[in-house]
């Protein structure tokens, strides 16, 4: 069953499982995953080393076979069980984690590559085209050596988009470069994918970069995806555990639910529950005892506050603190602190709690 149904889908991903042979065993790395877009949205798969996306990204791609399930674009059917369509009849654009340039062609012949079939006038006005599109209209003569990283990676986008594909898949493009460079370029990459009206899935570890470049982010753990969202939704409305651990900062703190009040207590204060936007991300109305969401901008600096906490760590991101505060408890929490407020590790604060978005979890659950 797909994720997204819609009369407008593009790119159709139908319980497809794909896995690897061991002998006479299967290794299955992906269970029965659905996903769907529409022509021009940009999708991402998110998740931590192992979980089963870029192999995803491959059965797109064509590179491996489907168990079971189905791949579909624009209408036509690219895999099913005991049928794969070659990767190179799918017109699909691929851009590397390596970038994979060639290193004896110049950046224009670089992009050029894949329109040998086009008049020698065609190609090039196709490669000033994208030269300019990507920032790079000056540097068509060079080398990918004499390029930055992001000069590199802006030249393997511009390779794969030249053919016109019907969709473009990125495999953690911007892992090899520094981390202030690689959300600003998935920034810019969207940019460029929108402006072109281009569908693309983007695979990624970096919460940073599918939130930048994506409209909906698939959030995978061991195979399956446990949650197809906006970036909004998974920070806010996390589906499980494991959801809300992956995306954003946050502690699971103790408390007890108040049925008669509608209220979960924790060691802060109390906060209501089942209310407009708030959220129960389980079903816990019948428990008790619950484990609260707090993410590092629930909980705020106040000098005012009589409730005091302990600094334990501190790291300076410039424009602010992350703040380890340790309660009297011990419970320990995380808190973003304007940088001006510059307190020393075993110092004592005061704080509030403001929490817009009430997520909690039964103990124990997953």
């Amino acid at each position: 069953m797909s994720i997204n149904p819609s009369s407008s889908v593009y790119l159709a991903v139908e319980s497809i499982r794909v896995g690897y042979a061991l002998g006479r065993q299967i290794n299955e790395i992906v269970h029965s995953l659905s996903f769907s877009l529409a022509h021009g949205e940009l999708g991402c798969l998110l998740g931590p080393s192992g979980c089963g996306k870029t192999t995803v990204l491959r059965a797109i791609a064509g590179f491996e076979s489907l168990i079971d399930g189905r791949i579909a674009l624009g209408g036509r059917e690219l895999s099913r069980k005991g049928f794969s369509a070659p990767p190179e009849m799918r017109q699909i654009g691929v851009v590397f984690q390596d970038y994979a340039l060639f290193p004896h062609l110049s950046v224009a012949d670089n992009i050029g590559f894949g329109l040998r079939k086009l008049r020698s006038s065609e190609r090039d006005a196709r490669v000033a085209q994208l030269l300019s599109l990507v920032g790079l209209a000056s540097r068509g003569r060079q080398y990918p050596h004499e390029l930055s990283g992001g000069q590199q990676q802006r030249v393997a986008l511009a390779r794969a988009l030249a053919p016109r594909p019907d969709l473009l898949l990125l495999d953690e493009p911007f892992s090899n470069l520094d981390v202030d460079l690689r959300e600003r370029l998935a920034i810019e990459v969207r940019d460029i994918l929108k402006e072109l009206g281009t569908t693309a899935v983007l695979v990624t570890h970096d919460q940073h970069e599918a939130f930048a470049l994506a409209d909906h982010i698939g959030v995978m753990e061991e195979g399956v995806i446990v949650q197809w969202d906006s970036a909004y939704n998974l920070y806010h409305r996390p589906a499980n555990r494991f959801v809300a651990d992956f995306i954003g900062q946050g502690v699971f703190a103790p408390g007890t639910v108040d049925l008669p009040n509608q209220k979960v207590n924790i060691e802060l204060g109390s906060l209501p529950l089942w209310q407009g936007v708030d959220v129960c991300a389980t079903d816990e109305k019948d428990a008790h005892h619950v484990d609260v969401l707090l993410r590092a901008d629930d909980v705020i600096h106040d000098d005012a506050s009589q409730l005091q906490a302990e600094v334990v760590r501190k790291a300076f991101r410039g424009a602010e603190f992350l703040y380890t505060l340790k309660l009297p408890s011990g419970q320990q929490l995380l808190a973003l602190v304007p940088s001006h407020h510059d307190h020393a590790i075993g110092e004592k604060i005061g704080i509030r709690l403001e929490a817009d978005h009430v997520v909690t979890f039964p103990v124990h659950s997953q």
